[in-house]
């Protein structure tokens, strides 16, 4: 079974996790896809696919893109969801 049939974000409206920025009335969107991810049993499998791909765009295992980026500049064994 694929990680992504386990995701509590199936049944959300897609667009909750792809904010139009990360800052101002944004960040409002964001603590909303993160609340989903708090509940969801597959967020290290979906941060690591984010990473792995190099996801530019929208919150992926309650990381942001700003995190994602800070978390692949790091060496592999200090990567951490924050």
């Amino acid at each position: 079974m694929d990680w992504r049939e386990s995701a509590a974000c199936r049944t959300e409206d897609p667009e909750l996790f792809f904010p139009l920025g990360e800052e101002g009335p944004s960040r409002g969107q964001i603590e909303r896809a993160r609340a989903v991810c708090r509940r969801c049993p597959v967020v290290p499998a979906c941060t690591d696919w984010a990473l792995l791909n190099t996801e530019r765009d929208g919150v992926w295992g309650g990381t942001t893109a700003a995190e994602r980026r800070t978390l692949r500049s790091r060496e592999p064994a200090e990567r951490r969801t924050p």
